[in-house]
């Protein structure tokens, strides 16, 4: 017997050895004995797989199934209500009222920003009041705020400002010479054209923000500045180049304005700039002179 165990092992190494370390069936053969020939027995077969479900029974299923609580979409919000406004006559009359109210620049600006009258106000950023010297002998008005004079709440800070401070320096002025302003203190969405209601509202605040600076002379900077303040309905083209007295009851006396055409116009058609340029010698010259060219 133990001859036999011996000789098994041996066997056993000698196939080791050999490189078969490794069962291919679940009980051994030999394939030289008396079994030669035979295959060995194939392993147990693995359960079959489950059929798929078909479509209706899933269906079934997962109705059975505990569903999840479905989301309820939020009820719509309800529109805000609209704004009331005052009626046009009431929304100029209580401008005039705010304006004259004003006793210097500071409390103008104040009254600006609580002034609701003026529909452009909710729809901009911010107040654009004023840049420059407010005792400068020259004030300049142009017509409204662009995006970036919106966004940094001065007055000609855009492409056409740039043009604007290009076009003072080269008569010898800056910004620190100059005070600047519109007449209109808020952003038109889009820098649309302003309506005439608007226009309308902002027009008392102008007049007061020219008596409390009283400046020596006027540069009126496009069309809208030139009609609204000269009251008329003559083009720009007509109107600049020539002085012209700026006149209301709050004044003591006529101011001399000079009417000019627009930076952003002068971008728009380049080959105009030298009627723009003519108008910058004719102020130049009484700002030298010191001279009233409504003389005579």
């Amino acid at each position: 017997m133990q001859s036999d165990r011996n000789e098994a092992l041996a066997q056993l190494a000698w196939l080791i050895e050999a490189g078969a370390d490794e069962a291919v069936a679940e009980r051994p053969w030999s394939r030289l004995g008396p079994d030669a020939g035979a295959v060995a027995a194939p392993p147990a077969a693995r359960p079959a797989a489950r059929p798929a479900a078909r479509p209706a029974a899933r269906r079934q299923a997962a109705a059975a199934a505990p569903q999840p609580p479905r989301a309820v979409a939020p009820a719509p919000p309800r529109p805000a209500p609209a704004v009331q406004r005052a009626p046009p006559e009431a929304a100029v009359a209580g401008a005039r009222e705010l304006a004259m109210a004003a006793r210097d620049l500071a409390e103008l600006r104040q009254a600006l920003q609580l002034f609701d009258g003026c529909a452009l106000k909710a729809t901009a950023t911010n107040l654009v009041f004023a840049d420059g010297n407010p005792a400068a002998r020259l004030m300049i008005i142009g017509e409204g705020p662009g995006s970036e004079e919106d966004r940094q709440g001065l007055p000609f800070v855009g492409v056409s400002g740039q043009l604007l401070d290009r076009m003072l320096a080269c008569i010898g002025l800056d910004r620190g010479a100059v005070y600047i302003s519109n007449v209109l203190f808020w952003r038109p969405p889009g820098n649309r054209t302003p309506g005439g209601q608007e226009i309308a509202t902002c027009l008392p605040f102008v007049e007061r923000h020219i008596e409390l600076a009283s400046p020596d002379y006027l540069l009126l900077v496009g069309a809208i500045s030139a009609k609204t303040l000269f009251g008329t309905s003559d083009g720009i083209l007509r109107l600049r180049g020539h002085w012209r007295g700026y006149q209301h009851a709050g004044l003591a006396r006529p101011i001399p304005a000079l009417p000019t055409l627009h930076p952003a116009y002068l971008l728009r058609q380049p080959a105009q700039k030298r009627y723009a340029w003519q108008d910058l010698l004719k102020l130049k010259r009484v700002l030298d002179t010191g001279e009233s060219p409504l003389a005579g």
